[in-house]
């Protein structure tokens, strides 16, 4: 018994000091904790700020001290967010439908079937990736209008269309399915020819089941980017009738004024679906991005 218990006291000193951090380990870690407070310290100040009376924003109070959640309330109303958030589903749902249809269609053909040029083609795509959107602005606008080829109805300003088809093909999604796509072995586009099948079928049946994940990803980055978009509505919009959240609360900011409690208050809530739509795709978004890439 006294032999064990000198044993286990040698060992203890020698895991404890196992177990003690070395100093460059501890200085990243205080990095990555203040980078962390850093990136949270604005969503914590716009929440706080956003529960708060007009006076204690005024004060420049870190709390409320009567949590007032009635400011949601009122921004709702006073900003009429409900017209522009239901412009908002629309134009991403949809937007989300193209783009999700053009980049499967796209990048299974750029992966799984041979044609002519198809190298030289997808380095052309790849090479858009390069040109800046403020670029790409005013040509679209052009077309939008009209002003460069004859579109359906004439002019699609203030239009579904104008929201959500120049963003149905984009470059980097295409590139991400084209990737996870080209991985998936051969033997199983032999097996399905076997049996009769052509590149739809063996692409509805197999390749999408086993793509959930990257397929997530393009969802989601689809998502942010059209929830968020501010610039390209506010130019091709004039009116109210499909004006986006992100535009509405920009009028709700010139409109408020220094009611700073139900701006912060209407910030959060254009917020609130990214928010819930990452946290339920967290998995699948993280599982595309590790499981695409690996093979040119």
């Amino acid at each position: 018994m006294a032999d064990a218990m000198k044993a286990d006291q040698s060992v203890i000193p020698a895991s404890a000091s196992r177990v003690r951090l070395r100093p460059e380990r501890l200085v990243m870690y205080l990095v990555l904790i203040l980078g962390a407070v850093l990136a949270i310290l604005p969503f914590y100040w716009m929440v706080s700020t956003s529960l708060m009376t007009l006076g204690e924003t005024i004060q420049r109070r870190w709390l409320p001290e009567i949590p007032q959640f009635v400011n949601y309330q009122v921004a709702w109303s006073e900003a009429r967010f409900s017209r522009y958030f239901f412009n908002s589903v629309i134009v991403t749902v949809t937007t989300i439908i193209g783009l999700v249809t053009t980049s499967v269609l796209a990048g299974y053909a750029f992966a799984r079937i041979r044609f002519f040029g198809r190298d030289f083609i997808f380095g052309i795509l790849l090479s858009t990736m390069m040109i800046p959107e403020s670029v790409t602005m005013i040509p679209n606008f052009l077309m939008i209008r009209g002003s460069i080829l004859p579109l359906p109805g004439g002019s699609w300003l203030n239009s579904l269309q104008a929201l959500t088809v120049p963003f149905m093909a984009n470059a980097f999604s295409i590139f991400l399915l084209r990737q996870f796509f080209a991985k998936i072995p051969d033997e199983l586009w032999d097996a399905a020819r076997i049996d009769g099948a052509g590149h739809l079928r063996f692409l509805w049946t197999i390749v999408l089941p086993i793509s959930r994940a990257p397929i997530a990803t393009v969802t989601l980055f689809a998502f942010i980017g059209s929830w968020n978009a501010f610039l390209w509505p506010l130019l091709v919009t004039t009116k109210e009738t499909w004006r986006p959240l992100m535009v509405g609360l920009w009028t709700f900011v010139s409109e408020a004024g220094p009611e700073t409690h139900l701006l912060m208050a209407g910030a959060v809530i254009t917020l609130i679906p990214v928010l819930v739509l990452y946290f339920l795709t967290q998995k699948q978004f993280t599982e595309g991005i590790a499981t695409t890439g690996l093979k040119g």
